[in-house]
């Protein structure tokens, strides 16, 4: 026989069960996202490898060693998205949505690629739905943006379970003096940290406090305090996107080290984390990226986003409660006798047209096996049509849960399911 061609690692199939608790989960995210004024965009899932270089930057392992990046056939470098906050700028600036609105409030879904080690809840292929706020400079804006993702949560009933952690990296200022401060901190101990964080001693030594390495964890928890840097503005920011959390009732905890692992955060940044996934226990993150816009083009515009994996939400959900009941059909249609194969379908097509979900056995197996299926499927009701049913244009309607069973009109099935459920 021929070799079965499998799927590609790090990749995944989203089955239809599964399928069903991600659609309750887009249900949510769309209703959430409704109810606080953000728009649906769509970005290509590919873009020129220049901007997520430039948006992304250089130096993280995203664009220096994940990115799914190609050449066309007109010679151009090519890239997979790997996140889609410089998709959005991106698209911000060539559309001129700032002439829509001074402020844009945004958001997605949709699938993303980095060539890392598979993991539980992380893939090489993945999904994200995320949020940006484009236009706003003031605190105000940063607490929406939680309070956004926070009601997700909520309604997703796991919010107690989840924890928000959140610091400020400032302004340029105040990560100058920062950089300054950290490294001669660890320049006498350069020779102990790992190899990248080494590199990033001098290029980018914040990324040094989000080193997963053993020692370079170790060295950086006496490091000094970003929160101790900040000027008279960060830290008034700051301050004001806290007081208006606790305003809000939103628990949140203040990390010290918490740097995120992209070049363009500026102010406030935040993750949530959930003990549900193990050591890979974010489940969100995000901040506030006021030169984004400017460094891709654009005009000098502030603006904040956060992203959340949807394997990785799922897992939580389902460790913590069922995301939705179980869902089955309205209802089977069981046919007995031959003739009736060519006529069924019609019947079914107007119940379907009406609104019911429905199905019908299409293998012609023995009524006992018809049931069976309507059984694994989970109807909710069954309609048995034979030729003496037909003739007198009747099915005999049986509610699968309690066992009653009536007779009905073919053109009143579909008012009394619709009444009864």
């Amino acid at each position: 026989m021929p070799q079965k061609v499998q799927r590609v690692k790090g990749v995944n199939d989203i089955l239809p069960q599964e399928a069903k608790q991600w659609q309750a989960l887009e249900h949510v995210v769309k209703q959430v996202m409704d109810r606080f004024a953000f728009g649906e965009i769509r970005p290509p899932i590919f873009e020129k490898t220049e901007l997520f270089a430039r948006g992304v930057g250089e130096d993280t392992d995203i664009v220096s060693k994940e990115m799914y990046s190609f050449s066309d056939m007109s010679k151009s470098s090519l890239t997979l998205r790997p996140e889609l906050t410089a998709g959005v700028v991106r698209s911000y600036i060539q559309n001129n949505l700032q002439q829509i609105s001074p402020v844009q409030k945004l958001w997605y879904e949709g699938p993303m690629f980095r060539q890392e080690r598979p993991q539980k809840g992380r893939y090489r292929q993945f999904w994200q739905f995320g949020a940006e706020a484009i236009g706003s400079p003031n605190p105000e804006q940063d607490a929406e943006m939680i309070a956004l993702f926070y009601a997700i949560l909520k309604e997703l009933g796991v919010e107690k379970s989840v924890t928000l952690k959140i610091n400020s990296v400032g302004d340029s200022e105040s990560r100058a003096n920062y950089r300054s401060s950290l490294q001669e901190y660890l320049r006498p101990q350069l020779s102990s940290l790992s190899e990248t964080s080494q590199r990033r001693f001098e290029s980018n030594p914040l990324r040094i406090l989000d080193s997963k390495a053993p020692n370079d964890i170790e060295l950086v928890q006496d490091a000094p305090k970003i929160r101790e840097c900040l000027n008279e503005v960060s830290a008034t920011h700051y301050a004001e996107v806290l007081k208006m959390l606790e305003v809000m009732e939103i628990p949140y905890v203040q990390d010290d080290l918490l740097v995120r692992g992209l070049d363009y955060y500026t102010h406030t940044i935040f993750e949530f984390t959930s003990d549900a996934l193990g050591a890979q226990d974010a489940i969100c993150g995000g901040g506030r990226y006021n030169d984004l816009v400017k460094d891709l083009g654009g005009q000098d515009v502030p603006a904040i986003g956060w992203a959340s994996g949807i394997e990785r939400l799922l897992l939580v959900v389902e460790a913590l409660q069922p995301l939705m009941a179980e869902s089955g059909l309205d209802l089977f249609l069981v046919v007995q006798g031959e003739e009736l194969r060519v006529k069924a379908p019609k019947l079914i097509n107007d119940w379907r047209k009406a609104g019911l979900n429905c199905d019908m056995d299409t293998l012609r197996r023995s009524m006992k096996a018809q049931m069976r299926e309507a059984n694994r499927q989970k109807a909710r009701y069954v309609a048995i049509l034979g030729e003496e049913e037909y003739d007198q244009g009747v099915v005999q309607l049986k509610n699968f849960s309690t066992g009653d069973q009536e007779v009905v009109l073919f053109e009143k099935v579909v008012d009394i399911i619709d009444e009864k459920l």
